[in-house]
């Protein structure tokens, strides 16, 4: 079992920043994506910003320009630099990670509000 203990979320003004995250532990025998996925209040959760082991990246269109992913040397720890936040950035963000099977967090909220 892996588990996943995210944190970083808050209530940040527009044009604001945060950073969240996620660190794995538990029984971790080789990490492949890490990934944070978001659901807004009344929407399916979408994909934000994944990283491959070699520190591929990919962001959803929404976000690209303004939030980085990253993950430590290690790769047990996955982030999510967020510049530049707007409203309709405001979610619960869930961390995402495949270890031989797929684990989630158990989410963090961010409100981007004046």
């Amino acid at each position: 079992q892996v588990q996943l203990v995210e944190s970083g979320g808050g209530l940040v003004q527009p044009g604001g920043s945060l950073r969240l995250s996620c660190a794995a532990s538990g029984s971790i025998f080789s990490i492949d994506t890490m990934a944070w996925y978001r659901r807004a209040p009344g929407k399916q959760r979408e994909a934000v910003a994944s990283i491959r082991p070699s520190g591929s990246t990919d962001y959803a269109d929404s976000v690209k320009g303004r939030f980085t992913i990253s993950r430590d040397g290690a790769k047990s720890t996955v982030y999510l630099d967020m510049n530049g936040l707007k409203p309709e950035d405001t979610a619960v963000y869930y961390c995402y990670v495949y270890s031989r099977q797929p684990y989630w967090g158990q989410g963090t909220q961010v409100t981007v509000s004046s």
